[in-house]
């Protein structure tokens, strides 16, 4: 292992000197290498998209934006329209007309990116208006956002907001990848379950943005914007109001609810099927439904959240924070303001954002819990209940690898088997509480007498293992014998009337005959059982004993 590190570092240190040394000639310039040049020049004029009168036909809303009282200055006026979630746009001033979809980036001026726009010049002193015509909306509320200045400001806004919504569809994107892997990680289906809500968070938001249609339709919209934003909700809502309620923690108060509640919600799910055949009124009104029984759903976890705040219960602050948003939302959509109005994508995409990252945060806290569960079960099945010392499993991996670094680094390793002497006769005359009490007074003495605690290991019963790396020979032989008298003496300190605790401890040092670690164990617990014969209350040496000096 040692070795192949040293190679990794060797040949990443060569690269390093290779990218150094190629630095200087990379930067210093080179003939016909000062630029590069892609595509080819056209004579093809940017397309300009004509309204047709069956296009008109369907624009039944309009509104002029009237010149300034002296006339219009001659300046380049940047007309630009948000909100438009459906259907053709259409903007006219004299001889300039530009229809574009929201939803269809190729129908549209490329110098605007979030809305449909078009740069016109009037002439100075000239008072025609300049006029927007869009489909009647799908709800009342959805009305579109006209602005209109210099190309520069204008341009820099939408940018700007396709910014906002480019961010908000990318972290939900990366919020996918990351449930992915820690579903590949953990096996856990609620990881699998946020990556597909991640997922429609994505599709429902690049229809409601336009970005569907952006560089051009990536999904199959095709003039359905309406209908595909009304299954989106009718998937989206139940399914956000779900997660809700199981983070403010209404399946652990009522557990009755999860027999019927996600059933419940998988028939809303299921409204968004009608969304392909009905008529646009009853579009209109499954919209409307949808989204007062999600606002009337945040309400009701809000109340329970604060409710459970108020007693304490920390775990309800991800559930309101995470429905905050939309009740605002819908406050201020009651309220008319103006500022919603204008930003109605960007509000809805920051606060589905918002409640992503939130049950982002509260899936990294389960994370931890299931890492701290498996580093519990780890534990357990590594570690002696009664003692806290590693049990017989753990023992044996930890002397393997004393033994492999000891043979690396060609050093010593002494290991001391102690068995209690007449363990069974403590628990006969003075109790079973008693004996427990022996063990672990015996198990604190040991690990206070090495330098890891980790090298102490019950073996079972009222047998214990030693491990001395670095240690051999006649220090190994001492340091046992100061650890059987410890161990007399933690047993006097028990106070218990007529106990004497005493033990035989077998020593054993690593020797090239030692294949593996039962090899050393044999010997070293040989060695003990020479100790028990001799009269207990010793340490035999598995050497000495071999070499009949013991």
């Amino acid at each position: 292992m040692k070795r192949s590190r040293g190679r990794i570092v060797g040949i990443t240190g060569w690269l390093w000197l290779l990218v150094a040394l190629s630095c200087p000639v990379l930067a210093a310039p080179q003939v016909g290498r000062d630029y590069l040049v892609t595509g080819a020049p056209t004579s093809e004029q940017a397309p300009q998209r004509h309204c047709t009168p069956e296009m008109q036909a369907e624009l039944t809303e309009r509104v002029e934006i009237p010149a300034p009282p002296g006339g219009w200055s001659g300046a380049p006026q940047a007309i630009n329209v948000f909100n438009i979630f459906a259907g053709e746009v259409r903007v006219h001033h004299g001889d300039r007309e530009i229809c574009g979809r929201m939803h269809d980036a190729r129908t549209r001026d490329s110098r605007f990116r979030a809305g449909v726009g078009m740069v016109v010049v009037p002439p100075a002193g000239n008072h025609e208006p300049i006029q927007v015509a869009w489909e009647k909306p799908l709800k009342p509320g959805w009305i579109p956002t006209v602005r209109i200045g210099a190309p520069s400001p204008v341009q820099q806004f939408d940018t700007a907001r396709l910014l906002v919504r480019t961010a908000c569809v990318a972290i939900a994107i990366a919020l996918a990848f990351m449930a992915l892997m820690g579903f590949l990680s953990t096996r856990d289906r609620v990881f699998f379950g946020y990556a597909l809500l991640c997922a429609l968070s994505v599709l429902g938001q690049s229809v409601l943005s336009g970005l569907s249609g952006y560089p051009e339709p990536w999904l199959p919209v095709d003039g359905q914007e309406t209908r595909w934003l009304v299954a989106f909700s009718c998937v989206g809502l139940p399914i956000l109001l779900y997660v809700m309620w199981l983070l403010v923690g209404g399946a652990r108060l009522w557990p009755k609810t999860q027999r019927w509640l996600p059933w419940f919600t998988a028939g809303l799910c299921a409204l968004a099927v009608a969304a392909a055949w009905l008529p646009t009124a009853g579009l209109s009104r499954l919209a409307t439904a949808m989204d007062s029984g999600f606002v009337m759903g945040g309400v009701v976890v809000f109340a329970l959240g604060v409710a459970l705040l108020r007693r304490h219960r920390a775990d309800a602050v991800p559930a309101i924070a995470a429905v905050l948003p939309f009740l605002a939302m819908a406050a201020m959509d009651l309220a008319d303001n103006c500022l919603l109005i204008e930003y109605r994508v960007e509000a809805i995409q920051l606060s589905i954002t918002w409640f992503l990252t939130v049950s982002a945060y509260v899936l990294n806290l389960r994370l931890g819990q299931l890492r701290r569960q498996r580093d519990e079960m780890r534990a357990l099945a590594d570690t002696d209940e009664l003692t806290g010392l590693p049990n017989r499993r753990a023992g044996l991996k930890r002397l393997e690898q004393h033994m492999r670094d000891a043979r690396a680094s060609d050093d010593t390793l002494a290991v001391g088997f102690l068995d209690i002497d007449l363990f069974k006769r403590i628990n006969d005359v003075h109790g079973h509480e008693a004996g427990d009490r022996v063990l672990v007074a015996v198990a604190a003495t040991l690990t206070a007498a090495v330098r890891d605690p980790a090298d102490v290991i019950r073996m079972g019963g009222e047998e214990f293992l030693v491990l001395l790396p670095g240690i051999g020979g006649a220090t190994a032989r001492a340091r046992l014998e100061a650890m059987r008298s410890q161990v007399s003496a933690a047993g006097a300190s028990l106070g218990v009337d007529g106990l004497a605790v005493t033990a035989s401890i077998g020593l054993a040092t690593l020797i090239a005959e030692d294949a593996d670690a039962a090899s050393l164990l044999r010997r070293a617990d040989g060695a003990m059982y020479r100790a028990k014969h001799a009269g207990r209350d010793r340490v035999v040496d598995a050497e000495a004993a071999r070499d009949g000096e013991d």
